[in-house]
C-alpha cells in the first residue's frame, strides 16, 4: 500500500476581516494539494497570490476557516506543541540575533528543545562546515556577507532535524550567483537528509531549479498549474513548462477553471 501522503490541504479556506470592518476578503480559496515525505515542491505565484497566506496556516500560524489541513496526521495550529522541532523554517531575510555569533545563533533552536549545550554545539559545528562555514564559526552576524547569513539561518534550520522545511523566498535578498549557489546546495542538502521542503517564490528559473513539483498559485490562493520536474530534463523540455508558466502567471483565470497538470 503506498504510504500516507505527509502533508494534507483538503478544500482549505481562508478569510480575513477587511481592514474598515466591513465583511472579508478570501486569501486562500478552497485549496487542495498534497505532498509526499522526500519531495521538494515549489509554490510560485504573484505578489499578493496568497502564497504567504498558505505558509502561515502550513506554520501553525494561523488557523483555516474552513477546511482540513493536516500535517503527519495532526493540525498544525490545534496542536502547535506536537510540532516542536519537526519543522523548520527559513524566512526571506536571516533573522539572526545580531549579539549572537553564527554559532549560538545556530545552537538557538537546539537549546529551545533542551538539548545540552555540548551537543549543541558539536551538531551546529557539523551544519556550519557542511555549509562552507568553518572558521566563522564564532564571527557575528555583522561581520558576514548576506549570504554568509542566510547560510548561517539555513544551518539553524536543519539543525534540528525537522522532518519538513518551510521556506519563505529565503534568497530573494541575494544576488543572483550567490542565490544560485545556495539553490543547489539546498536541494544537495535537503536530499541528502531526505527532508520533505515547501519552497515559496515568485522567480520562475528558482522554482524549477528548486521544485521536484512546481504549484503555481492564482489569487486568492487555488493552484492555478502544476508541473512535475525531472532534473535530468534537456533544456527544450524544460523551456516548454517555462512558456506554460508564463503563460499561466499572464492571466487571471477564474475559479471555475479546473488546473492544469505537466508531467
Amino acid at each position: 500500500m503506498a504510504s500516507e501522503p505527509l502533508i494534507r490541504f483538503r478544500e482549505v479556506t481562508k478569510e480575513f476581516s477587511r481592514p474598515d470592518g466591513k465583511g472579508t476578503f478570501v486569501a486562500v480559496n478552497r485549496l487542495s494539494f498534497e505532498i509526499e515525505k522526500g519531495e521538494i515542491v515549489a509554490v510560485l505565484g504573484k505578489t499578493g497570490c496568497g502564497k504567504s497566506t498558505m505558509f502561515n496556516l502550513l506554520a501553525g500560524l494561523i488557523e483555516p476557516t474552513s477546511g482540513m489541513l493536516d500535517i503527519t496526521g495532526h493540525d498544525p495550529f490545534k496542536e502547535f506543541d506536537f510540532f516542536r522541532g519537526k519543522i523548520g523554517i527559513v524566512f526571506q531575510n536571516d533573522r539572526l540575533m545580531p549579539w549572537r555569533s553564527a554559532i549560538d545563533n545556530v545552537v538557538l533552536g537546539l537549546e529551545i528543545l533542551d538539548v545540552k549545550r555540548e551537543q549543541a554545539e558539536v551538531v551546529a559545528q557539523r551544519w556550519l562546515a557542511r555549509l562552507g562555514l568553518s572558521g566563522h564559526e564564532h564571527d557575528y552576524p555583522h561581520a558576514l556577507s548576506g549570504g554568509m547569513r542566510q547560510r548561517v539561518s539555513i544551518a539553524r534550520a536543519f539543525a534540528v532535524e525537522p522532518e519538513i522545511l518551510l521556506c519563505d523566498e529565503p534568497f530573494s535578498s541575494l544576488d543572483e550567483m550567490t542565490a544560485r549557489d545556495l539553490r543547489a546546495e539546498f536541494v544537495r542538502l535537503v536530499k541528502q537528509s531526505n527532508k520533505t521542503a515547501v519552497f515559496i517564490t515568485h522567480h520562475i528559473n528558482e522554482a524549477m531549479e528548486i521544485g521536484d513539483r512546481i504549484l503555481v498559485f492564482h489569487r486568492p490562493a487555488r493552484i492555478a498549474f502544476e508541473a512535475r520536474m525531472d532534473r535530468e530534463a534537456g533544456a527544450e523540455q524544460r523551456k516548454t513548462i517555462e512558456d506554460k508558466i508564463l503563460k499561466v502567471l499572464s492571466i487571471d483565470m477564474p475559479a471555475a477553471i479546473a488546473p492544469g497538470v505537466e508531467s
